[in-house]
């Protein structure tokens, strides 16, 4: 049976329209509800996929791995020394391999172009797992887990305070899909990419969204109904985090931070965190805390990507 998705690659939110958006959260949504009440389909039986992971990770591959188990999806999990292009094999040829043996790749890795060559080559569905610019699937879960906090997503104010990164470049983009009130606050030299921030803006003028950025994290959070953060140095940029930290001083959301946000605001972050730095522990283990049910999340809405990517 196929849907509005079947065949169709996921590189960044923008590849999505903001019904399209609405279509993966409801699926999603629609899906948790039915496993948690003990209902047990598999409805992609026969097919499978291939999981790549050139970046170590937990929740991806946990996550991803699990929702194909539910869905009747074998999955094929290449990693370390046998991941898919560890052996100088040029991406043309891996992804017409590829397509061969699987209905849909994953893949988490450094570089977007390579994601991008492998959706131009290969005929089944392409899906991004975390690149240096994007982290779709992340924020895909993070609307799912406002949209269960907040019962809406439009209209919604959500400050993201950080490293402007892939998350941010996910986040500007997932609010301006949904309708959402984006601020972003980043260190000066820190910001996220123009050319992310000026197609966020596009969309969000269709959308009723709106798209601010700052370099003082309190303009961002005041009155804000959630408060998001990342690490201050992302995979990959290990040598540069003593640097970070003193560039980010003043932007670890503690306790006063969080008491400029909304009274019943949430806090999120995708983890792993780093305690003390961008985020302190009287935040991240209050009440406000959703990042559990975030983390969760990324195997509802991967369950239901896929459901629709492959049906």
């Amino acid at each position: 049976m196929t849907t509005p998705l079947s065949g169709r690659d996921l590189l960044s939110l923008a590849d999505l329209t903001p019904a399209e958006v609405e279509l993966v959260l409801d699926t999603a949504i629609e899906q948790k509800a039915v496993w948690a009440a003990g209902e047990r389909e598999a409805p992609l039986v026969g097919t499978a996929a291939a999981l790549v992971f050139q970046k170590p990770s937990m929740r991806t591959r946990v996550s991803f791995e699990v929702a194909c188990a539910r869905l009747g999806v074998h999955a094929v999990v290449m990693s370390g020394g046998e991941w898919a292009f560890s052996r100088g094999e040029s991406v043309y040829d891996t992804a017409k391999v590829l397509e061969r043996f699987v209905d849909a790749v994953v893949i988490r890795t450094f570089d977007q172009s390579l994601v991008e060559q492998l959706a131009e080559y290969a005929d089944v569905p392409v899906i991004n797992a975390l690149t240096d610019d994007f982290h779709p699937c992340q924020g895909l879960a993070d609307l799912l887990t406002i949209k269960e906090h907040k019962c809406a997503l439009a209209g919604v104010t959500m400050a993201y305070v950080g490293d402007g990164n892939n998350m941010a470049h996910t986040y500007l983009l997932a609010g301006a899909l949904t309708g959402m009130n984006v601020r972003m606050a980043t260190p000066v030299g820190y910001a996220p990419k123009e050319e992310v921030v000026e197609h966020a803006r596009g969309i969000a003028a269709g959308t009723g969204a709106t798209v601010d950025l700052f370099d003082r994290p309190e303009e961002a959070v005041s009155g804000a109904d959630v408060v998001l953060t990342d690490t201050w140095a992302s995979m990959g940029q290990e040598n540069e985090h003593d640097a970070r930290v003193g560039a980010f001083a003043g932007f670890t959301v503690d306790a006063d931070m969080m008491a400029l946000a909304d009274k019943d605001a949430i806090f999120m972050h995708c983890l792993p965190a780093h305690r003390g730095e961008e985020v302190t522990d009287d935040v991240i283990d209050s009440q406000a805390s959703a990042v559990f049910d975030e983390a969760e999340n990324r195997l509802h809405a991967q369950k239901a990507l896929l459901s629709l990517v492959m049906g």
